[in-house]
């Protein structure tokens, strides 16, 4: 063998030894990240049990899902047909210095449609007119501490009832959700953009609310976020909000919510934005369907969220609905979900309307 020829054998060996550390390694490395995958798969899925067995109102101490699911598991369940659901969202006032009350400031319907991976949403202003023949005719935002003083272990499908008698909406489900999980699920989320429409400033002692917002585009934290869903009032010389445009806002806020939960970095967020949902949310959706919904969260989220609009005035003690924006936006959320329009609804009967 030639000097040369020696020369150029050590060097094929040379270079097939790097290739096999460099196979070697990038196996280690993919075999890392496949373990670490499937953990993670795994940790979600039992942090996805814990939460959704908290957030069931039918909750009897008892999991149906057996603690021990699996990545597999995630897989039969996502492919599964995930239907077309409507529901009553409704934001709940607990906090330290509300007195209990149980105030809902918030009251929506949405209509969800996972084949088009679109949705629908109507604000229903808090002081609404509900005219009713079983009931006192009040705010709209009276009807769920009504239900829950009667009976709070049956509050959820009356108010869910209710309404679905009220808009002709055949109501799948509703979910209660305390105020403070916007403020804990936007500081895990690492905050929100938000154009602030206003100057906005209040203080209220009694209830610790301290609001102090600039107008413009800024960045908000969990608190920041809360106190610009929650302005209405001022007492400290700023303009006041209408409802309308503390409905808006709100609106504002869900779409960027649930956008930043389908990117990476909300991905990354899950296991506590699934602790921080189990603790402040009440449903009536079924565990099995919760955990669906949950772990195909990716494939399933709305690419269109469309904000239904409303127009509405004010007449103390009541605001009072246009008759024809009612009407269009109920029958948007009929249509979303595959359903033909009411034509024996008669909103003039059951709502307060604008002369």
């Amino acid at each position: 063998m030639t000097d040369s020829q020696s020369k150029k054998t050590k060097k094929n060996r040379k270079n097939k030894s790097m290739t096999r550390r460099v196979l070697t390694i990038a196996s280690i490395v993919i075999g890392v990240l496949l373990i670490g995958a499937g953990s993670y798969a795994g940790f979600l899925i039992n942090k996805a049990d814990s939460a959704i067995h908290r957030m069931s109102a039918n909750s009897n101490g008892q999991s149906p899902l057996n603690g021990n699911a699996t990545a597999e598991d995630e897989e039969i369940e996502a492919g599964e047909s995930i239907k077309p659901v409507t529901f009553l969202l409704a934001g709940v006032d607990s906090r330290d210095g509300s007195g209990g009350a149980m105030n809902t400031d918030v009251l929506m319907l949405v209509a969800f449609n996972p084949d088009t991976r679109s949705a629908s949403m109507l604000s229903i202003p808090r002081d609404l007119l509900m005219k009713t023949k079983s009931l006192p005719s009040r705010k709209a935002n009276y009807y769920y501490p009504y239900f829950y003083i009667k009976d709070k272990e049956t509050v959820i499908p009356n108010v869910k009832q209710f309404f679905s008698d009220q808009t002709g909406l055949p109501l799948d489900h509703m979910a209660v959700v305390n105020f403070d999980v916007l403020r804990q699920v936007v500081d895990a989320l690492g905050g929100l953009e938000i154009d602030v429409d206003m100057d906005m400033k209040y203080v209220d002692k009694a209830d610790g609310t301290s609001i102090d917002l600039k107008k413009g585009l800024q960045k908000l934290d969990g608190q920041g976020v809360l106190d610009f869903v929650r302005y209405r009032k001022s007492n400290q010389g700023t303009r006041e909000s209408s409802d309308f445009a503390r409905n808006q806002r709100q609106q504002i806020v869900i779409k960027q919510i649930v956008d930043k939960l389908g990117t990476l970095n909300g991905m990354t967020q899950w296991g506590k934005i699934l602790d921080i949902i189990g603790d402040n949310v009440k449903t009536d959706v079924p565990e099995s369907d919760l955990r669906q919904w949950v772990l195909n969260f990716p494939k399933i989220k709305p690419n269109t969220i469309r904000s239904l609009q409303l127009e509405a005035q004010w007449s103390s003690p009541f605001v009072y609905a246009n008759a024809d924006d009612l009407r269009q936006a109920l029958s948007a959320l009929r249509s979303e979900v595959g359903l033909a329009p009411d034509t024996s609804l008669r909103v003039e009967d059951v709502f307060g309307i604008m002369k």
